[in-house]
């Protein structure tokens, strides 16, 4: 069992920067995956980026190449993700999850792919 509480939402202006943070419970968290997803109401939930248990498997959308950095520290159970460039478009609420990492260099990229979500936490990037 994994527990996550997603941390370090905000208001910021276009073009500002915020860091998320994203702390795990549990002894084995660098056997999981990691990943960030984000939603806006009526819509589904969106990959934003993720990383292998080790962190030396990576990937991001598209759309936040450049811009998203996600990173994580296995010695403080916490998965970051540094947004910098904010645009108003990114507005959403943020979650990250967590799913036991079970071999490959595939990195899951739907939500029904992950087992474990933290609570969310609102990022609002004003024009």
């Amino acid at each position: 069992q994994v527990q996550l509480v997603d941390t370090g939402g905000g208001l910021v202006q276009a073009g500002g920067s915020l860091r998320l943070s994203c702390a795990a419970s549990g002894r084995t968290f660098s056997s999981y995956t990691m990943a960030w997803f984000r939603q806006v109401p009526g819509k589904v939930r969106d990959f934003v980026a993720a990383i292998s248990w080790n962190g030396g498997n990576i990937y991001y959308v598209d759309s936040v190449k450049g811009r998203f950095t996600i990173s994580r520290d296995n010695a403080k159970n916490t998965v970051y993700l540094q947004m910098n460039s904010l645009k108003p478009e990114d507005t959403a609420v943020y979650y990250c999850a967590a799913v036991y990492f079970s071999g490959g260099y595939y990195l899951p990229r739907l939500p029904s792919e992950y087992d474990y979500w933290g609570q969310g936490t609102q990022v609002t990037v004003s024009s």
